[in-house]
């Protein structure tokens, strides 16, 4: 069985993710399905562009399957865990490189892998119901999927903040900072799908949705507190902003990471700005392999995925204990 749905029409090929049960996150199958379809279709002359939607209300697409890499994990099987992030990448530096107009409609959740599939895109079109997250640092992970190309890529602290919170971001917020292009409202979204697909191109599909949007985001405080690649100092100013409730709100989200992934995330992020696409891809499968044996990515997942109780055990349990050697061990 397939969770990947095709058509070909009028210059379109749409690919619907249909895997509702999941959120659409990406197992393996569809990660390779991805790649089969995206590869015909930027040599076949009847596809002038393509179109990314979701069959599941809820959600574009909540992430990998990071379930089953756990499980692959445990298991020992490196060449599994391997196989999937290198299979993955692959895929979002093939998007990133298309040939063709790539269009993803986010109309709910859109995480980690989600973006993936939809940032390295042209064209990335968001309602006020998509929610936008790179939530990696709870389970023991980092934002991967080339997002330590992009995240440091966008207005100062953003790629930052997003990376170590793991704090969401709902549509017009994600166009404000640059992860989406076009906001719509999710009433709209039918409309100007079906607009796409009868062939009569982007520029009168998005015509009445080009306006700037407003956003609540607090770009400045963002850029006090996370325009640096230093953990401890960024962690070191929230704890000093006394009354500030939004640094408390942040330095709650920071206290459910993993504070090795915290390390990593901001080291990766510090070299990412000044590498290609294909260089964050290429070291992020290595820091992969690395973080995957770690105890805190069996133990992240198990508290956020597995067993819910959202109550993991970290080691080490605090910043000030991560030795920068582990750090420069995974990262490489």
């Amino acid at each position: 069985m397939s969770y990947i749905r095709t058509t070909v029409a009028n210059g379109v090929g749409e690919i619907i993710l249909d895997r509702p049960k999941a959120l659409n996150a990406l197992d393996q199958t569809m990660i390779d399905d991805l790649h089969d379809v995206l590869e015909r279709w930027a040599d076949d002359d009847s596809v002038e562009t393509v179109l990314v939607t979701s069959a599941s209300e809820r959600a574009f697409c909540a992430g990998g399957d990071i379930r089953a890499i756990r499980d692959s994990a445990i298991a020992g099987d490196a060449a599994a865990v391997t196989r999937y992030f290198a299979s993955e990448y692959r895929v979002n530096q093939m998007i990133a490189e298309y040939p063709k107009p790539y269009v993803a409609l986010i109309d709910g959740a859109a995480m980690g892998g989600g973006l993936g599939i939809s940032v390295h895109g042209e064209i990335r079109v968001v309602t006020e119901k998509a929610m936008i997250a790179m939530p990696e640092t709870a389970i023991g992970f980092f934002p991967d999927v080339g997002s330590t190309y992009f995240l440091p890529r966008l207005p100062q602290g953003v790629g930052m903040w997003l990376g170590l919170t793991g704090a969401r971001l709902r549509g017009a917020d994600a166009v404000a900072v640059g992860l989406a292009t076009h906001f719509v409202p999710s009433s709209e979204l039918g409309a100007v799908a079906d607009t796409i697909r009868s062939g009569a191109g982007l520029a009168a599909a998005l015509a009445d949705h080009r306006d700037p949007v407003e956003t609540t985001v607090p770009l400045a405080k963002i850029a006090d507190y996370f325009g640096d690649t230093d953990v401890d100092a960024i962690v070191g100013g929230l704890r000093g902003a006394v009354g500030d409730e939004w640094a408390e709100e942040m330095l709650t989200l920071i206290a459910s990471a993993s504070p090795t992934s915290m390390f990593v995330t901001a080291r990766l992020l510090e070299l990412g700005a000044t590498s290609s696409l294909a260089e964050c891809l290429e070291r992020e499968l290595s820091t992969a392999e690395r973080i995957t044996v770690h105890p805190d990515f069996v133990e992240g997942v198990r508290a956020v995925l597995v067993d819910k109780d959202r109550n993991p055990s970290f080691a080490p349990p605090t910043i000030e204990e991560v030795d920068p050697a582990s750090i420069a061990d995974i990262v490489g």
